[in-house]
């Protein structure tokens, strides 16, 4: 039966051990996965020790954003263990952190496959027509912006192998259910880093804020086999349709509703689902005799009760 974990956290000693322990554990988990993408890509200890040099730094100063200037050296030195040398060649190296902006493509790809309006009678993303009135592809790419030219984002979706564009019938449909761009590897890595790096920006504010500021959960279980598992990969992606279908056409109304009202509109959001499955490791599975956890549901705080 599916419960919730309520294990006891093991008492922290007085020279704050288990923390410490804890707090690398956790570090070191997040670790692994980034080591291996690096290494896929031949990139360097030196350049990502380089890369978290600067993140320290930059996290380091923004702990006190109204203090004084002529102590920064000195403050993100004793907070972050490097030298003051170091510190000051590395503030006066740092790179800003960019504003994070959806690619137009992924808009387009949303709208296609939420909008009542771009969608058949049963439901699917329908097949445009790629000039005229609505619903065709120009209206669908102006409705998100103006900026581009409408071919130019065609020509754009075409080459990252999500829509196909028919011109004996100059009409246009797409080919997949997601925006999975699978010729793009740059978009892929941004993909990346900005799911993974909200998603592990949710959780470390959760960690440092009692829980209190993003909805955080996950399901896990162990003892499946493959085979349960490929039954399982329908379920995942429909659970995930139904979430976006739902939630694209209310967030797209906001936003036209807070431009209309004249709100000011300075916040961002991210909603996301993932999934992930692998070996038990010997270490993982249970021995003979033990009882197993099977089903487990963890988060830090669920604040949307």
């Amino acid at each position: 039966m599916p419960t919730t974990s309520n294990e006891k956290t093991p008492e922290l000693g007085l020279d704050g051990s288990y923390q410490q322990s804890a707090q690398m554990k956790a570090v070191s988990r997040l670790l692994l996965p980034l080591a291996r993408l690096c290494l896929a890509h031949g990139i360097t200890f030196a350049a990502v020790e380089e890369l978290l040099k600067q993140a320290f730094v930059q996290e380091a100063d923004a702990l006190e954003p109204g203090a004084a200037e002529h102590g920064k050296v000195s403050r993100i030195s004793t907070a972050t263990g490097l030298t003051r040398r170091e510190v000051t060649r590395l503030v006066k190296s740092e790179v800003p952190v960019r504003s994070v902006k959806t690619p137009v493509s992924s808009e387009i790809f949303a709208r296609w496959t939420t909008d009542p309006k771009y969608r058949n009678q049963n439901g699917a993303p329908s097949v445009l027509k790629r000039q005229g009135q609505a619903p065709s592809f120009e209206t669908l790419a102006q409705s998100i912006t103006r900026d581009v030219h409408p071919r130019s984002m065609l020509d754009e979706l075409v080459r990252l192998g999500l829509v196909k564009y028919e011109e004996a019938s100059d009409k246009v449909s797409l080919k997949r259910n997601e925006f999975v761009p699978s010729r793009d590897a740059q978009q892929m890595l941004d993909l990346l880093g900005e799911n993974v790096g909200d998603h592990l920006t949710a959780a470390v504010e959760n960690v440092l804020h009692d829980g209190n500021r993003h909805l955080e959960q996950a399901v896990f279980a162990d003892e499946l086999s493959a085979e349960s598992l490929e039954r399982l990969r329908p379920l995942f992606s429909a659970q995930w349709t139904a979430l976006r279908d739902a939630m694209v056409p209310v967030i797209m109304d906001l936003i036209d509703s807070d431009r209309l009202a004249g709100r000011e509109q300075d916040r961002r959001m991210r909603i996301g689902i993932y999934t992930f499955d692998d070996c038990i490791t010997d270490a993982k599975a249970p021995r003979k005799g033990q009882i197993s956890r099977r089903f487990r549901n963890t988060y830090l705080k669920d604040n949307s009760k």
